[in-house]
């Protein structure tokens, strides 16, 4: 199978996705890659290009969701669907979406500039300020009360927004829980950027949790996905939805990812096959010639090899071994 790997700048020295990537080569695939700060995108062809899926980690705001959203537009399967990635992307969407579905989340603000924050009614601290379109627990405050607004000095960039979740007391780390399709694997107890360090370690997956996390990809669209939670005195609460997470320190992810990933593939495979038999397409003569060409000889695209590892991505790759068990 062919699949194309969007490579944004952020993660171009992370070893999520490389580590997947690799491990597709390994079974006998072909992966292009595809860095969009760097190179163009011809999209003229797009739709004529033989790739099984697309697959994308994204940034906030970066360029390739667009990328991943034109190829989806002309027929080519996403991984994930990128209508899910916007709707977990930016926060304030994914929690009017939360609530909108009835899943456990805060009550939640949207605040276009900190000044805003004095119109939170007092009953509904203490509250937790953080970044609508934020990743990697930065720029979380937690306020107790009204008077803490005086000291509050935020440190993103003046064009950010932000939400107000009202604070529920609750076991003093978060849990993080990872699925690919319909795999949910154990809940790993993490660090909450509130609270003092905890010693991460796994925890039981419950039959709540593991309906929770299953819930939330189903109502979200979402192939490949992690979500934090937190236990509380009146149940579990959402934090957080992430989109095509690291899958740090979970046994057999490279693996586990990869598996979904071809498998995504070749369920979306047999689905265009029956289509174009119900509807009796053929491909014409020039369609055939496009797809007959190498997608790496096209602009923007580098066929990727294990030799591709041999400087620094291998340096990347052997640091984190042991990071997916």
């Amino acid at each position: 199978m062919r699949f194309c790997f969007i490579i944004e700048e952020e993660y171009r020295n992370d070893p999520m996705p490389m580590v997947v990537a690799d491990q597709l080569l390994q079974w006998g695939h072909v992966v292009d890659l595809l860095e969009p700060q760097d190179t163009v995108t011809c999209l003229s062809d797009m739709h004529l290009q033989n790739y099984d899926a697309y697959v994308l980690k994204t940034v906030a705001d970066g360029p390739g969701l667009s990328i991943l959203e034109a190829a989806e537009a002309v027929g080519i399967p996403t991984i994930n669907n990128p209508r899910a990635i916007r709707l977990v992307r930016d926060k304030a969407v994914a929690a009017a979406f939360a609530h909108a579905h009835g899943l456990p989340i805060p009550p939640t603000y949207f605040v276009a500039h900190p000044r805003l924050l004095k119109q939170i009614p007092p009953e509904d601290y203490p509250i937790v300020v953080k970044p609508s379109n934020g990743s990697s627990c930065r720029g979380i405050y937690r306020l107790d009360r009204p008077e803490d607004l005086d000291a509050l000095v935020i440190a993103e960039p003046e064009d950010s927004f932000f939400l107000a979740q009202r604070y529920a007391e609750n076991t003093g780390f978060d849990i993080k829980i990872y699925v690919t399709g319909q795999e949910v694997y154990a809940a790993i107890a993490k660090k909450s950027p509130l609270h003092a360090e905890v010693a991460e370690e796994f925890i039981p997956l419950t039959p709540q949790l593991r309906k929770l996390t299953l819930d939330i990809g189903k109502i979200f669209g979402l192939d490949i996905y992690g979500i934090d939670v937190v236990e509380t005195p009146q149940g579990l609460a959402v934090l957080d939805i992430n989109d095509f997470p690291s899958f740090g320190r979970v046994p057999g992810a490279v693996r586990r990812v990869a598996e979904y990933i071809l498998h995504a593939a070749k369920r979306a495979e047999i689905n265009r096959q029956a289509r174009s038999k119900k509807h009796g397409r053929r491909l014409s003569v020039h369609e055939a010639n496009e797809l007959s060409a190498s997608p790496g000889e096209r602009p923007g695209l580098t066929p990727y090899t294990l030799s591709d590892r041999s400087t620094n991505r291998e340096k990347i790759h052997d640091e984190h071994l042991s990071y997916y068990g």
